[in-house]
């Protein structure tokens, strides 16, 4: 008798590779498997970090009841709802970036920054960059109730929303809770002075 190895049986075998129970164990032959390369690409590798500071406001008005908050948002070109937000330039303050990207996302010229309501961080991948942008995010009145917003070419919308509406289309969660603290801070009558 030789001293043999004892065989696996076939179910307990180990793949190098996983892939869902319901297809055949020789899934190279599969049409799954030969897309399976063109479908899951390996992503190339990260090569720097790259720090990003935007800055942004949450932009709101009172209906003329002066009974609910309307809340400004645009929607990007992927049909995700946020608020006016951009790249902070070298020379400007956090402050003068929101003034400025409201000006220019959002058409409005007449407007009031009540008060740093705080930052928020995203990271993402750019092809081989680790990006790490960080946005300083302000409670911004709307003065002028007649200024109507205007939207930029690379926008799919713009839009005034009930503030429980904006909640529900706001895309990004960190912004929605910096909303509810702006909420707050507009029904505490403290900036109707």
């Amino acid at each position: 008798m030789q001293n043999q190895t004892p065989r696996r049986p076939k179910t307990t075998r180990r793949s190098t590779r996983k892939v869902p129970e319901a297809l055949p164990e020789n899934s190279e032959e599969s049409s799954l498997s030969k897309n399976h390369s063109k479908v899951f690409r390996k992503k190339p590798a990260i090569q720097e970090i790259v720090r990003e500071p935007t800055s942004g406001g949450i932009v709101f008005r009172l209906t003329p009841d002066q009974k609910d908050i309307e809340i400004l948002l645009i929607q990007d070109s992927k049909n995700r709802w946020t608020i006016p937000k951009g790249h902070i330039e070298q020379g400007e303050t956090a402050k003068q970036t929101a003034i400025r990207e409201i000006g220019e996302e959002a058409g409005l010229q007449h407007i009031q920054v009540l008060t740093w309501l705080g930052k928020i961080h995203f990271k993402y991948r750019r092809l081989d960059k680790l990006v790490l942008m960080t946005t300083q995010v302000y409670l911004v009145r709307a003065v002028d109730k007649s200024e109507t917003p205007t939207k930029e070419k690379w926008m799919n919308g713009i839009k005034w929303f009930k503030f429980n509406d904006a909640l529900d289309a706001i895309e990004y969660e960190d912004i929605e809770k910096l909303m509810l603290i702006a909420k707050k801070k507009i029904r505490s009558g403290e900036f109707n002075k």
